[in-house]
């Protein structure tokens, strides 16, 4: 393993709470030593200047694809793509084929993961069996084999009953909850957002009010079992204000949102079609608002990419039957950088925050800190620097963007993963 000195750097580290120019000696896979001027020999030397250093990025949701899908992605193409974003650990969603929810699945991604991953890869369960709302999952099976989490991503658990068991069970063995959240009485069949552009596209609209009832029942089981609920991709305004009153009432309740809802409204369907088509829906602009407000006053403390890679003819074709997703690994920072940065909606301190540090805590990860003797898990990057976004340039399978041909700024030049240079300029 050799050492690295990287100097002259703006390093930013929210869990330290530090935002200086100095220099970072890495060396054993750690974060040896801060300081300014540091005469150190290193096998490798990094030129900073005028380049933040932050803690590699925590995505504390995304999907792999493998197994099932490799198709449209492997835990490869996944974790360089994810690399290539500044992304070093990764949280895998388990709608996988077959459903992450049995030791074998999650002893297999970890296993491929540590052959083929050029970033750490912590696999996320599945509360039911199936992802099918029937039946729990062997949990305690789950989190001895090396899930960090469940959650029935993708469809969310309608049985109030047999979630609150399953919460019940989560907080005895604390397993953390990420909670997609859904009323699939007033969704199933929705294709978008239900308002004014759905009625001029003539298509069946998801309305706000399935994601705020699914969001108020999940917080009483929070209330009733005294486990904590993290909810996941938060679209809807009426879902953060519930969010918020859960929190005034300190409630174990937090948030996260992704780029793609902060940065779009359902208009984005009439230029972009289905690239524009995820799961929850684009919504429209006072929703938008109310997640950059919430962003703001830390109601939703983190940022997530969704990444959801889909191949070209699962998006070329007619809505209805298009797949939902968004490949979002390689906009992540830029996306956050150019829409919540650059407006000045928050700095970057509170940006890099909510993609280092609070993932880390809420998963239980040793994560996101620059901390002396911490892993040295590190992204150098240019907030300055712009460039136009190239979905068929992304290392990702997955091509599906709306963000294609939008300048942005905040370029990724180098990633280091557990002191290795996985990406560089």
């Amino acid at each position: 393993m050799k050492s690295i000195l990287i100097t002259s750097g703006r390093i930013i580290d929210p869990a330290n709470k530090t935002d200086q120019i100095a220099d970072i000696f890495v060396k054993n896979e750690k974060i040896s030593q801060i300081g300014k001027n540091l005469k150190i020999d290193a096998d490798i030397l990094i030129d900073a200047k005028n380049k933040v250093v932050s803690p590699g990025f925590v995505d504390m949701h995304s999907h792999l694809r493998e197994p099932g899908r490799e198709d449209k992605e492997t835990i490869y193409t996944a974790s360089l793509a994810a690399a290539s974003g500044g992304i070093t650990s990764i949280v895998a969603m388990p709608n996988t084929d077959p459903v992450a929810d049995d030791q074998t699945v999650i002893e297999f991604i970890l296993s491929k993961a540590a052959k083929e991953s050029l970033v750490n890869i912590f696999p996320c369960g599945s509360i039911t069996v199936g992802e099918k709302g029937n039946k729990i999952s062997e949990i305690w099976e789950l989190k001895q084999s090396g899930a960090i989490a469940v959650s029935d991503d993708g469809r969310d658990v309608q049985n109030a009953d047999l979630y609150r068991k399953a919460m019940q069970y989560c907080r005895t063995h604390n397993m953390p909850i990420i909670s997609h959240t859904e009323d699939h009485n007033l969704s199933e069949g929705g294709l978008m957002h239900e308002g004014t552009i759905s009625s001029k596209l003539g298509l069946k609209g998801i309305p706000a009010c399935s994601e705020d009832i699914a969001t108020a029942k999940i917080i009483c089981l929070v209330e009733d079992t005294g486990h904590k609920a993290h909810f996941t991709h938060v679209s809807s305004k009426g879902a953060v204000d519930l969010i918020a009153l859960a929190q005034s009432k300190k409630l174990k309740i937090t948030a996260d949102t992704t780029p793609h809802h902060f940065s779009l409204t359902d208009e984005a369907v009439e230029k972009h079609g289905t690239f524009a088509k995820v799961h929850p829906p684009l919504r429209s602009e006072n929703h938008r608002k109310a997640l950059i407000k919430a962003l703001k006053n830390n109601t939703i403390s983190t940022i997530s990419s969704d990444h959801a890679p889909h191949l070209w003819k699962e998006k070329e074709c007619e809505f209805d039957k298009a797949a939902v997703g968004i490949s979002g690994f390689e906009t992540f920072l830029p996306l956050i950088i150019t829409n919540l940065f650059n407006p000045k909606h928050l700095s970057l301190s509170q940006a890099l925050a909510k993609i280092t540090i609070n993932p880390a805590k809420i998963l239980g990860l040793k994560k996101g800190t620059l901390s002396p003797g911490a892993d040295a898990d590190i992204c150098i990057f240019d907030p300055k620097e712009s460039f136009t976004v190239d979905r068929f340039a992304f290392k990702s399978k997955g091509k599906n963007s709306p963000f294609h041909g939008m300048k942005v700024f905040g370029k990724v030049h180098k990633t280091i993963v557990n002191g290795e240079i996985r990406i560089t300029d």
